[in-house]
C-alpha cells in the first residue's frame, strides 16, 4: 500500500472523480479526510470506503471558506499531519457557447472560483506541509487551457490553475512540498446527461446523445479510447505517493488530445 500511513484531504470529493480517487486513496492505505458541502453524498462515500476496510472521515467544508478551510485543515493536522491535499471542487464552468456570446458572470465564474478554491485549500496545506517537511499538493483540470474552441469559461479558468500550481511549486519545493497537476477530461463514467446539462443549460441530452459524445471523444484521442475513472485514480495514487518523489512543478496528461 503505497500511501499507507497518509492523512489525506480531498475538496469536493461528492463528485464522482472524488469517489473514485477516495476510494483508491483509501484502498492504497491513506486515511482520506473527505469534505464537500453535502453531507449525505459525503456519508454515502465513507461509508463505502469503510465497508471494505479503508479510513475516511467527512466533513461539510465549503473550500470559498477560507476561515473553514483552515479550520479544518488544523484539525487534520493535529491527527498526524497533511500529507496530501486534492482538490476537486466544482466551478460552475459554461461551456458550449462562443466567447463573445458568453455572459460576464458566466465567463469569470469558473476562473474565480477555480483560482480561489485551489489558493485556498493550497495555501492551508503548506501551512503544515512546511512544518512537516513534506507533503504533495495536487491540481485537478481539464487541460482545457491548450486552445479548446467552444470550451466557454473552462479555459481560462484551466490556465489560472495552472500557472498557479508551476509558481508554488518553485516557492514550496525548498520546504521538501510537491506540487502537481492532472489534465483528465471526458472520463466516461462522470459524462451524463445531468452533468453535461449543468455546463450548457440548452444541451437536452438522452443516453444515445450523451453515448455519441463519448464516442466522438474516443476518436479525438491519441489512443482512441478515453481514460476510465480508475486509470485517472491510479494516477491520482502515483502522484500522491513516494513513487513520484522527483516529480513536482508539471501536470500529468490523461486527457490524450494534446501533447503535454
Amino acid at each position: 500500500m503505497v500511501l499507507k500511513g497518509k492523512n489525506a484531504i480531498i475538496y469536493g470529493a461528492g463528485g464522482a472523480i472524488g469517489a473514485g480517487i477516495a476510494t483508491a486513496f483509501a484502498r492504497e492505505g491513506a486515511r482520506v479526510f473527505l469534505t464537500g458541502r453535502t453531507q449525505d453524498k459525503l456519508d454515502r462515500l465513507a461509508k463505502e470506503i469503510t465497508e471494505v476496510g479503508g479510513q475516511a472521515d467527512v466533513a461539510v467544508v465549503d473550500a470559498l471558506d477560507e476561515q473553514a478551510v483552515d479550520e479544518h485543515a488544523r484539525s487534520v493536522a493535529a491527527q498526524g499531519g497533511i500529507h496530501i491535499s486534492l482538490n476537486l471542487c466544482n466551478r460552475g464552468d459554461v461551456q458550449g457557447v462562443p466567447l463573445a456570446n458568453m455572459e460576464t458572470a458566466d465567463f469569470t465564474r469558473a476562473i474565480m472560483n477555480g483560482i480561489t478554491t485551489t489558493f485556498v485549500t493550497a495555501k492551508a496545506a503548506v501551512r503544515h506541509m512546511s512544518e512537516q517537511g513534506s507533503g504533495v499538493i495536487i491540481a485537478f483540470n481539464s487541460g482545457s487551457a491548450h486552445s479548446s474552441a467552444m470550451m466557454g469559461s473552462t479555459g481560462p479558468a484551466d490556465a489560472a490553475v495552472d500557472t498557479f500550481i508551476h509558481n508554488l511549486a518553485m516557492e514550496v519545493g525548498p520546504s521538501g512540498i510537491r506540487v502537481v497537476g492532472i489534465w483528465a477530461a471526458g472520463i466516461p463514467e462522470t459524462l451524463t446527461a445531468m452533468m453535461l446539462g449543468s455546463v450548457n443549460s440548452e444541451m437536452q441530452l438522452d443516453e444515445a446523445a450523451v453515448q455519441g459524445i463519448i464516442g466522438n471523444l474516443d476518436g479525438m484521442r491519441m489512443l482512441k479510447r478515453s481514460p476510465s475513472l480508475a486509470e485517472v485514480a491510479e494516477v491520482a495514487v502515483f502522484l500522491a505517493s513516494d513513487r513520484a518523489a522527483a516529480i513536482t512543478g508539471t501536470f500529468t496528461n490523461v486527457t490524450q488530445m494534446f501533447p503535454s
